[in-house]
Parts: C-alpha cells; structure tokens; sequence
C-alpha cells in the first residue's frame, strides 16, 4: 500500500467512524453515578439510543444488544430489569395508524425525568448552602466591625433583619458602613437605619446610597 493509498484509507475510515454519531445527553454522563447507576447500565441506555436515532429500531432484542456489548445476556437482562424496577425505563405498547400492527418500544423519558429531578435537588442544595454562607458572612462581618464576640441578642437582631424584615444582605452590609461612617456603631443605630430605608422603598445599596446624599444634602 503506497502512501496515497494509505491516506485515503485512513481518510475513508475517520468518515466512516464520524458517521452516524450517537448524542448522549452530558447530564447523564453527569448524573449516573448519583441514580447508583453502573458503566453496564449506562452502556445499555446508549446502546438503547443508538438503535433508536440511527437505526429507527425502538426494541432490540437481547440478542442484538449482546452482539455489540461485551458481557453476557444474564447481565443484560440484570440490567434492563434493574433499570424497569428503578422506574428508569419503560417498555411501552402502541400500534402503527397505518397498518394496526402492534409493537413494543422501549421508553427512556422516565430516566430523563429522573436526571432532571436530581439536578433540581442539586441546585437547590447549592442555593441553601450558598445562603447559609452569605449569611455567615453577614455575621463575621458584623462581628469583625464590633471587635467582639456578638451577643445572642445580637445574633437573634441580625435573624430578625433577614428572615423576619426581609432586608437584603446588601442593604444590612451598608447600613453597617453607614453607621461605622456616622460613628454611631450600635445595632440600636442600624436598626434604625434600616426602618428609615424601608419606609422610604430603599432596597439595594445603590438606593441607599442615593437616599443617603440627599439626606445629607
């Protein structure tokens, strides 16, 4: 084989490798070990894809999935029923409009729900944990402000400003500047400052900021 030949070859088997591509959703690649899923597993699923995008095949049979997966049919089957008993894959009945033949399909939408399901929990997870660390950053700064160890009357005022009043992290954080600005740093002072604010609708710093120099001015 010359070498003309032999980049033509290799030519003709990079097509032939790029064709017919299998789009497996990243969120699994993602997710699967979170559903307690194995590489088996997911092999299938994307066995399962392929034959329905490229091949329009929505049931293949354990022989076929064998041929292209390199472990045995009780490990196949293992799979699928793992995956049906973890409402992960369904096996749908329907019948064609034009010929009334009945056929069997297998249905991943259940996976997908799932998938996203789980993403949902984890970003809610990370709000709640990004909050908690805003709010503990509220307090050391506070904390850092006053050179001392807060009060838990303090700690309970400062709760009371986020969960009760419903003021922001940013309008607390520039009340606090404003006070340390006044020096005037008592949470008597702030607190005030804050109810000045809400009964004016000053709700962010920019806000506050301009309430501020027209006060003064």
């Amino acid at each position: 084989m010359n070498k003309k030949t032999r980049q033509s070859y290799v030519n003709g088997m990079v097509q032939g490798l790029t064709d017919g591509t299998v789009s497996v959703p990243y969120t699994l690649l993602k997710t699967y070990h979170a559903l307690q899923l194995s590489e088996i597993d997911v092999m299938l699923i994307i066995h399962l894809m392929a034959y329905r995008d490229n091949e329009q095949r929505d049931f293949p049979s354990l022989e076929e999935l064998q041929a292209r997966m390199s472990v045995k049919s009780d490990k196949i089957t293992d799979s699928l029923q793992k995956l049906m008993e973890r409402k992960l894959l369904q096996i749908e009945t329907e019948v064609d409009h034009r010929s009334g033949i009945q056929y069997e399909r297998y249905d991943l939408s259940l996976l997908y729900g799932q998938i996203a399901a789980l993403l949902a929990s984890q970003a809610e997870s990370d709000s709640v944990n990004n909050t908690q660390e805003t709010r503990n950053d509220i307090f050391t700064m506070i904390e850092n402000e006053f050179a001392r160890p807060l009060s838990p009357m303090e700690l309970e005022t400062i709760s009371s400003w986020l969960d009760e009043d419903r003021y922001s992290e940013e309008l607390i954080r520039t009340a606090l500047k404003e006070a340390v600005f006044a020096g005037k740093l008592h949470f008597r002072y702030i607190d005030r400052i804050l109810l000045e604010w809400s009964r004016n609708r000053v709700y962010n710093a920019e806000q506050a900021k301009l309430y501020t120099q027209k006060f003064r001015g």
